[in-house]
């Protein structure tokens, strides 16, 4: 058989056999998700090959089209996979799960690029400009190439210290404020100890996120000898909820830190609460389920409120909420809260800082190039970084994980000291 036979059967065998599988073993729901996956992906795998095989010359060209094989199978075998979730080792996410998504991320990303440009290829067409259609032939490497160099991106989340400015006034209305980030220096000294807070979000255990991987990030952020340790949620994927003490593993450092460290659950928390609240007590965090506490802080005295994750009702929840538990006077009043949508929801003068993530910081966008655009700049969610209404503001946090869309493309993942000052 000749190698595009054998492609397409592949191609087919997994866009028919894994849904099949996942439908007999797991359900209806896993099996249309994997179906929608596979048939947004697989198009672009199809085109992507073909268009790239021009590339190649006689000699690189078998191997080439092995890769091709061997992407097909492993973007199959991940998804199948995942019909008995669990922990992997790192030899199955370094040669299955991370290039199976990257296949899947640069499939998808392949059929929107293409569309994009569609018009201009139909119009040089018409007009048998040749030039412009050779010209265009080039980007057709920006997928696959984009999807390859957003695996360090995803890898591993940047060090860095920032200081973020609480204010007495601001805009009426949500708007991004400017924020200090330092990244391989040593920030200036301030005149007054700021509060120093560690925000650990979004870890998300999985294919992405070993154990061994979100241990190691815990522990060189407990270097900076942080007051708080903030936990704002999502902390499991498909893969953790099948593996039973894979949290509790992963956040054992922070059992030295008893008394510092308070947790809120995510919306995926809530797919397995049982078991991000042992991970979470075991390690003597303390877990604010709609509550509030006061941490005395060597910056002094702090009251925390835990949101719960809610799904409706948000605006109505957190009134009630702040107003269970009223400002202490002398207190720096902050809110966790996982998603920060709610944020326009408060009202001004009611938290000195809300401090979300949810958001991946994007998750794909320019953050990498310096520039605070991504996917979600025009949306409703504050996407990454600090925001202001009246006398509030908000840290969203980019992650210290990611989950769903199976890349960070362009927007790294954050391990991060906030340093609160006061104006």
């Amino acid at each position: 058989m000749t190698f595009e036979v054998v492609f397409y059967l592949l191609i087919a065998a997994v866009v028919v056999g894994v849904p099949l599988y996942a439908l007999r073993v797991r359900g209806k729901t896993y099996a249309a998700f994997v179906s929608v996956v596979l048939l947004l992906s697989m198009p672009g795998v199809i085109v992507g090959e073909g268009r790239l095989e021009t590339w190649f010359s006689a000699d690189w060209l078998p191997a080439f089209r092995g890769l091709a094989l061997y992407a097909v199978v492993v973007a199959g075998v991940h998804l199948s996979h995942l019909v008995r979730a669990q922990m992997r080792s790192r030899w199955f996410r370094a040669l299955v799960s991370v290039p199976g998504q990257v296949t899947i991320a640069a499939g998808a990303m392949m059929i929107a690029w293409l569309l994009v440009w569609l018009p201009l290829r139909l119009v040089f067409a018409a007009l048998d400009y040749e030039s412009g259609l050779l010209a265009l032939a080039w980007l057709d490497l920006l997928p696959p190439v984009l999807a390859c160099l957003s695996v360090v991106t995803s890898t591993r989340p940047v060090a860095e210290v920032v200081r973020v400015r609480l204010g007495d006034d601001g805009p009426s209305t949500v708007e991004r404020a400017p924020v200090e980030r330092h990244r391989g220096v040593e920030p200036p000294p301030l005149e007054t100890r700021p509060l120093r807070i560690v925000q650990i979000t979004d870890p998300h255990l999985g294919p992405w996120q070993s154990v061994r991987s979100l241990r190691s990030i815990v522990s060189s952020l407990l270097e900076h000898d942080p007051d708080l340790v903030l936990l704002t949620g999502d902390f499991l994927t498909m893969e953790s909820m099948g593996t039973p003490g894979a949290l509790f593993e992963a956040l054992e450092a922070l059992r030295e830190r008893e008394g510092d460290c308070y947790a809120i659950f995510g919306n995926h928390d809530h797919e397995a609460p049982e078991e991000v609240r042992a991970g979470l007590l075991r390690n003597g965090i303390d877990l604010l389920i709609d509550d509030a506490r006061i941490a005395e802080t060597p910056a002094g005295p702090v009251q925390l409120i835990g949101a719960d994750h809610v799904w409706h009702g948000r605006a109505e929840h957190l009134t009630n909420l702040l107003a269970a538990h009223p400002r202490v006077e002398g207190h720096l009043r902050l809110l966790m809260l996982h998603d920060p949508l709610g944020f326009r929801d408060i009202e001004p003068g009611a938290v000195d800082l809300v401090l979300s993530g949810h958001t991946h910081g994007g998750q794909v966008g320019l953050v990498s190039f310096g520039l605070d655009w991504t996917v979600l700049s025009r949306s409703a969610w504050p996407d990454h970084g600090l925001f202001a209404r009246g006398s509030n503001r908000l840290y969203v946090h980019r992650g210290t994980g990611f989950y769903g869309f199976p890349l960070r493309v362009g927007v790294p993942g954050e391990a991060s000291l906030l340093e609160l000052v006061r104006d």
